[in-house]
């Protein structure tokens, strides 16, 4: 995975995932939107799943250079 790539990603997880989730509940919650907890509970799923893809390849990565 090329640098840009990786800080994207890393970006998106930290950032922009969790700022969503937080967004869709609040906003549900003030306009009756529907499933919040589903929504929010998908997006965080899928954000664990990026950061946990993400450490691997930084792990390996490190091992790549330690070597």
């Amino acid at each position: 995975m090329k640098n840009k790539t990786y800080d994207i990603l890393k970006f998106i997880a930290q950032i922009v995932l969790p700022a969503l989730a937080t967004f869709y509940v609040t906003i549900a919650g003030l306009w009756g939107l529907p499933l919040s907890q589903e929504v929010s509970g998908t997006i965080m799923a899928i954000d664990t799943l990026l950061g946990t893809v993400l450490m691997i390849s930084s792990s390996n990565y490190k091992k790549e250079v330690d070597e």
